[in-house]
């Protein structure tokens, strides 16, 4: 895996699907990625966090580590 990365020649494996009944009669797609995959994308969170997250605004509140919509609403308020 560590040379397929290295190599650029990594191919993510396809996910899971699983689908999940709705209380209103429909369906919701649910898509279950492999561990090894997970894995690596964790990897590239953690690499790729601490470049983009300093060139947010203090004022956005989405996708935010330690940062939650409800912190918004009160910000707002």
């Amino acid at each position: 895996m560590r040379q397929a990365l290295l190599d650029g020649t990594y191919q993510p494996s396809p996910v899971r699907r699983h689908v999940i009944e709705k209380p209103d009669g429909g369906e919701r797609l649910l898509g279950i990625p492999t561990v090894m995959d997970r894995v690596i994308q964790q990897a590239i969170v953690q690499v790729l966090t601490p470049v983009f997250d300093p060139g947010f605004s203090p004022n956005s509140f989405g996708y935010q580590q330690g940062r939650s919509a409800h912190d918004g609403v009160r910000q707002v308020k």
